[in-house]
């Protein structure tokens, strides 16, 4: 019998009365507005437009927009992007002749909503950045004891690792000062990438003028930190792609009902269809790790030294062999349109997507690529793990879950479902992308 919740003795007008959110019998939580912090606009503005200035990244010529953008639903159409050496914007990025990626990012570009809501707690697909209270910077992360105290929050903390990764912002060793930086280890401190970074930012007047409006230690003369960028970057994501106005939401607080097949999904999705299982609470995630035995493809996760292109997941952060091929369970407010889907992008078909996740083992048994990716002439083969027999094995033996049956009318139910996770208003942004930014340097459009 299915578990009932408070809502089935406390109506949904109490609940809004309160200010807490909406819950339905069958424990579905609507998104509060009481859960995501508001920020100063001066704040939000200044993050903005670094948010769409290239000047981050160590040739100044990505911007975290061009992986992120809003035409691709914040993040870039691809099953695994070109960061470093890559030209154009979406699915329409190739590969630089004359300065050709090193290899692709090894993992699917993912989705930017509601990353201000205050109960992440873990970010990135293996989790390797999580709130810790025990450590001086209150997170843990790969830098572990460099890890500079500052960042105001969890997707502060998360927004500027990218600039710090060869195949995403810093650029080809000895390219550029920043990649220098990151090549000898120099990430923190002075003299480090984050700082040569600051350095730059600070150094234009415009950008002083922004943080000046809202921030009365830099009014007095203090330089423009790495913290203070990331923290204003953060705010911007925070407030731009929120997204809590979908048609679940508002039904959820009282509003019209959803259409009949998305209802029909809705009683899948939280009963016979397992899916919150793991897709549970306001956010539609549980936020831990699960091994669903999904396709693996490019370069998988490996250090420089390794040869290997597989992607053990969150094992390659906790060491934990009970976590191999384990990933975190993503949120899903506006997922029918942030495909490919799958921490590769190993699907570009929403409904083979789901049906493959039903029976993880029987989808890797037949599953035929279909992964949207741009021509990489020096990569090693994308699908060499797909086509080795014992690579496969280790992923279906990591799987521990349960096969549940659907028919194609319950996967067109949950596809109308997770439409109806759809905020229109939140796809394109509330700022937009802006006429220019303070370094003159060329936005992604």
């Amino acid at each position: 019998m299915r578990k009932r919740f408070l809502s089935f003795i406390f109506p949904v007008s109490l609940w809004l009365a309160f200010g807490v959110p909406a819950l339905a019998d069958d424990g579905a939580l609507a998104l509060s507005p009481n859960d995501f912090e508001s920020f100063d606009d001066a704040e939000v503005r200044a993050g903005w437009l670094l948010f769409y200035d290239p000047l981050l990244s160590g040739n100044r010529n990505i911007s975290c927009a061009t992986c992120h953008h809003p035409r691709f639903a914040t993040s870039d159409g691809l099953s695994l992007g070109l960061g470093e050496g890559g030209i154009g914007l979406g699915p329409d990025r190739h590969a630089d002749a004359d300065n050709l990626p090193e290899q692709r990012v090894p993992r699917n570009s993912p989705a930017l909503f509601n990353l201000g809501h205050r109960d992440i707690l873990v970010m990135f697909h293996d989790g390797r950045i999580e709130r810790d209270t025990r450590r001086a910077s209150g997170f843990r992360t790969p830098l572990e004891e460099e890890m500079v105290v500052g960042f105001s929050g969890i997707l502060s903390a998360q927004t500027m690792f990218p600039v710090l990764s060869a195949d995403e912002m810093a650029g080809h060793y000895q390219e550029n000062d920043v990649s220098k930086a990151v090549r000898q280890g120099r990430l923190t401190g002075d003299g480090g990438a984050w700082d040569i970074i600051a350095k730059r930012v600070d150094a234009i007047p415009a950008y002083r003028d922004a943080f000046e409006a809202f921030d009365p230690d830099i009014t007095a003369g203090d330089a423009i930190a790495f913290t203070d960028i990331s923290n204003v970057i953060a705010a911007f994501i925070a407030t731009e792609w929120r997204a809590d106005q979908t048609p679940y939401d508002i039904m959820l607080r009282g509003g019209p009902a959803l259409s009949p097949e998305a209802a029909k999904g809705m009683e899948l999705f939280f009963g016979d269809g397992g899916c919150a299982g793991c897709h549970s609470g306001a956010l539609l995630s549980d936020q831990a790790f699960h091994a669903m035995a999904d396709p693996q493809l490019g370069p998988g996760k490996a250090a420089r030294f390794e040869t290997h292109q597989r992607d053990t997941g969150r094992m390659r952060v906790t060491g934990a062999a009970e976590d191999a091929y384990a990933f975190r369970t993503p949120m899903l407010r506006n997922v029918a349109r942030t495909g490919p889907w799958g921490h590769a992008g190993a699907h570009s078909d929403l409904a083979h997507f789901l049906r493959y996740h039903a029976d993880p083992l029987a989808g890797l048994a037949v599953y035929t690529p279909e992964a949207e990716l741009s021509e990489l002439p020096n990569a090693a083969d994308d699908w060499a793990v797909m086509q080795d027999q014992n690579e496969r094995a280790a992923i279906a033996a990591a799987f521990g879950g349960q096969a549940v049956s659907l028919s194609d009318e319950d996967i067109a139910a949950l596809t109308a479902f997770l439409e109806a996770l759809t905020d229109e208003a939140s796809l394109s942004g509330r700022r937009g992308i802006p006429d220019a930014v303070p370094s003159r340097l060329p936005i992604d459009r």
